[in-house]
């Protein structure tokens, strides 16, 4: 049976296309990625980027307060996530359950298993999963995401989500890094757009750099070395991020490459700012895509990519906002582009 509409990925923009789609009566087809020890050292889990956060202030629709009622009455016992009991608010793996499961509701089906490759050069595309599986499909929503790139040291890894972030943005108004020293690992415009934004919340914030210049843009460096509750560090790398099973990150050794001087310096939490991957090369370069790996919009305003009948939502996509609203927001689009995609050429 060719699928009408096949999603790949199954974070915040996956499931919202799953949703859409599936109230179109489209019986989306949806490939969560598969559940193996790459994909957790890679950061591709099943549930998207969103999963390995903890809690989620910003998504519209849960404010602080107790869900767990709404939990268990919503999402199968085995799907209730752990919850803190002092925890308020929805969690990033709670908000990802929930969107999977309303997506089931709908008729969604679910497979998880990791796309290998698609074939794009015919009609209808061919997709074949880490599995071996064969499928075929009238039209494709990619939402893959991006992940985010970390310096891959083992006491970077044992404190994500514990002190260790990649999103400023995110989690940077978290009580856990409030009037605290904060770490920004990086020199490019993110970098310093993570830096300005976290002296909102932080009582200091140094940034840790390998170089003696910046790679950002002049005006973005201008200004962060203009604030006074920023620090640089130039010239350094992160030899380990320090902490404890109770408070998780307290601080950082730092190693000045021109000297090899250690130095310690206490911090609340570490921000790498040191760019995104987008997870597009299983596409093999059938889409376009940026320098970056981003992939291409065809069209303003409408999620068609390169290849007609293929569609893109989410991160993938998305190299500047790079959020769960804005991944869901797309995620809509692009099921409604793909239904309206499939009726001009009569699959309904």
């Amino acid at each position: 049976m060719t699928e009408r509409v096949v999603i790949i990925g199954s974070g915040p923009a996956g499931w919202a296309a799953a949703i859409y789609a599936a109230r179109a009566n489209l019986e989306p087809l949806v490939f969560e990625g598969a559940l193996t020890e790459e994909n957790r050292i890679r950061g591709t889990l099943p549930l998207g980027q969103l999963s390995m956060t903890t809690e989620v202030e910003n998504y519209p629709g849960f404010p602080a307060g107790d869900l767990s009622p709404y939990l268990k009455s919503s999402l199968p016992e085995h799907l209730v996530p752990f919850r803190d009991p002092h925890m308020t608010g929805v969690t990033g793996p709670e908000l990802m359950e929930l969107m999977r499961q309303q997506a089931k509701n709908f008729g969604t089906r679910i497979i998880t298993d990791d796309v290998l490759s698609v074939d794009l050069s015919q009609k209808p595309f061919q997709i074949t999963t880490l599995e071996g599986s064969q499928h075929t499909a009238h039209s494709l929503i990619i939402a893959t995401g991006a992940r985010a790139n970390y310096l891959g040291l083992p006491s970077e890894d044992k404190y994500k989500n514990r002190g260790v972030s990649a999103c400023a943005v995110c989690d940077g108004a978290l009580p856990r890094f409030r009037n605290q020293p904060l770490i920004v690992v990086g020199g490019g415009d993110s970098a310093m757009e993570e830096a300005s934004y976290l002296t909102k919340f932080a009582s200091m914030v140094y940034i840790v750099h390998r170089r003696g210049e910046f790679r950002a843009s002049k005006i973005m460096a201008q200004r962060v070395l203009e604030n006074p509750k920023i620090t640089v560090k130039w010239f350094s790398g992160i030899e380990e991020v320090l902490g404890n099973d109770k408070q998780g990150v307290t601080g950082v050794r730092l190693k000045n490459l021109q000297t090899s001087a250690i130095e310690e310096i206490a911090a609340g939490g570490m921000f790498c700012a040191i760019g995104h991957t987008p997870n597009t090369d299983f596409l093999a370069g059938q889409i376009k895509i940026d320098d970056k790996g981003y992939i291409l919009y065809s069209q303003p305003f409408r999620t068609n990519t390169s290849t007609d009948g293929v569609f893109a939502a989410g991160d993938v996509a998305d190299s500047y906002y790079r959020q769960a609203i804005t991944s869901a927001g797309t995620g809509c689009m692009a099921a409604l582009d793909a239904e309206r995609w499939l009726g001009s050429h009569g699959v309904h």
